[in-house]
């Protein structure tokens, strides 16, 4: 089968095939957004509750019941910062942390290069329909000899609704692509926050 006969082919299925496809690809946007809503509910904390703690343990200079509570959570806070606390020194710590920190944001951008994929690129599945459906709609013509059909309209109908389900597919998935970016940067700067604070009661130690 040479390239032209599998494009006719493609063309004599019209562009019901894509717009399957791109059906197909927004039921896995959508697990992928709950899963991920999933993972970001579960590994939620309170950063102002977590820092008051912290203070409280670097004043009494008694962190392992802080640490003990660290070692319950889940939350990328309480991974990085509990990074932070197994250290003897302030150099330690940072790097520690900053370790710690590259592991838990590979581990909360899982899958979300599906997503940013997705919405990059599915307005452009959807356009690859409409100009199938278009080279359709052009056989159609050919063969009523020009004249307007019921078959004409529907073929021209259903290449412009594989643009719009494109557009529609996308615009969900860079949403929620841009949410969970958002959610991450801001846990991570919440976490960094802590850090300086150990890193900064280590120095004062190292100074007394």
């Amino acid at each position: 089968m040479n390239i032209d006969e599998f494009l006719r082919g493609l063309v004599a299925y019209g562009a019901n095939w894509v717009m399957w496809l791109l059906v197909a690809l927004s039921v896995l946007s959508l697990a992928v957004v709950l899963e991920r809503l999933c993972f970001f509910a579960k590994t939620r904390c309170n950063a102002a509750a977590l820092r008051v703690e912290l203070h409280q343990g670097l004043g009494h200079e008694n962190l392992e019941p802080f640490r003990e509570k660290l070692a319950g959570s889940n939350s990328l806070e309480a991974h990085i910062l509990g990074a932070g606390l197994c250290s003897r020194s302030p150099r330690e710590a940072e790097e520690r942390m900053a370790g710690e920190s590259q592991l838990q944001r590979l581990r909360s951008e899982r899958y979300l290069a599906f997503l940013g994929t997705l919405g990059n690129n599915a307005p452009f599945v959807g356009l690859l329909g409409t100009v199938v459906g278009i080279i359709g709609a052009f056989a159609e013509l050919d063969a009523s000899a020009g004249q307007l059909t019921t078959g004409l309209m529907s073929a021209i109908g259903e290449a412009l609704l594989a643009t719009a389900i494109g557009l529609l597919v996308a615009l969900p998935a860079v949403a929620a692509y841009n949410a969970f970016q958002r959610t991450i940067q801001v846990r991570l700067q919440r976490a960094e926050a802590l850090g300086h604070v150990l890193v900064a009661h280590l120095h004062a130690g190292e100074s007394t």
